[in-house]
């Protein structure tokens, strides 16, 4: 699958199948997706696993669509506030990255800001000096839904003198 259709029909999923996926099909879609920009090259994305303990505790309203994997992948902080910005930047870049490239292997994904909760960044057991970025429930669709209209790109467009 090329770039431009992997950007195209992603989508967000929320129901899954009950299909396993290899951990080691994951890993290697991580591994790729290092390849992330990151200012400095701080790689400062960390993987965390969520076993199903873990999971029926965070509570999702969902169980996060019956996906077979879950984790939350982090952002350290940083030295400084700018830092700690470009840290979070490079993280949803990493982010993206593995959502494309699971999506051309055909596994889908839903993104959960849930982390952003203090209680579930203790129950991550998430250092003080890092942030949630995303909780990623993995598997193969059960539905996949029709891509919803975006803006024209024209309206997002400024020019500066």
């Amino acid at each position: 699958m090329d770039i431009q259709k992997a950007i195209a029909d992603r989508r967000t999923i929320k129901k899954f199948k009950q299909d396993s996926i290899d951990e080691s099909l994951v890993v290697s879609l991580l591994e790729k997706a290092k390849m992330a920009p990151n200012h400095r090259m701080t790689e400062p994305w960390n993987i965390l696993f969520i076993g199903k303990e873990t999971r029926v505790e965070l509570k999702h309203k969902t169980d996060f669509g019956g996906a077979p994997i879950v984790f939350a992948i982090t952002s350290s902080h940083g030295k400084t506030e700018v830092e700690h910005s470009e840290n979070l930047a490079a993280t949803a870049c990493f982010i993206q990255n593995f959502l494309l490239l699971a999506w051309a292997e055909g596994i889908g994904a839903f993104w959960s800001s849930m982390g952003a909760s203090q209680a579930v960044k203790e129950k991550l057991q998430v250092p003080a000096d890092a942030d949630i970025t995303g909780i990623l429930a993995i598997g193969y669709p059960e539905e996949i839904p029709a891509a919803k209209e975006r803006a024209d790109i024209q309206t997002k467009i400024s020019y500066l003198k």
